[in-house]
């Protein structure tokens, strides 16, 4: 199964921890955003959006990226993110409305991974961040095993 990865990491590398985690289990190709993929879209079977969670959903980028995508059939599609809060899907689903317009875009979503990450962010900068070590070692354990799974759904 030939898989992208698109994923977009901005300030201390968690969310690509996460990616190269499990773009190593998947033998995936990780790239940026703003970077072309090797390949014609039609080439992979599965593809990964990932990143860090700001004010409780996806940055920009990932939302841009998915836009200019054609619409597919047959494709399927994961998320993952690190945050320095808790997920609460009532409140901060984070994934939420990436999940919607890949579904929009005619991918079939298999699965959604999340963790805690380092975080510096606005205030948290104060006291000298949040979720210091993350993601450890269980975190990435647990990243392996999601992808796992994932390649298992095929």
């Amino acid at each position: 199964m030939k898989t992208l990865i698109v994923c977009k990491s901005h300030h201390h590398g968690n969310t690509w921890k996460i990616a190269e985690t499990i773009g190593e289990v998947l033998n995936a190709e990780i790239i940026e955003p703003k970077e072309r993929y090797s390949s014609s879209l039609s080439n992979y079977d599965l593809l990964g959006f990932g990143s860090g969670i700001y004010w409780a959903r996806f940055p920009g980028e990932i939302f841009d990226f998915v836009e200019n995508l054609p619409e597919v059939e047959g494709k399927k599609a994961f998320t993952f993110s690190t945050s320095g809060m808790r997920k609460i899907p009532i409140i901060n689903g984070f994934g939420g409305k990436i999940k919607d317009k890949l579904s929009e875009k005619g991918f079939e979503i298999v699965g959604e991974f999340s963790c805690r990450g380092y975080n510096t962010f606005f205030l948290f900068k104060l006291v000298g961040g949040i979720q210091k070590g993350k993601p450890g070692d269980e975190d990435l354990r647990r990243a392996k095993e999601f992808a796992k799974r994932t390649r298992n759904k095929d």
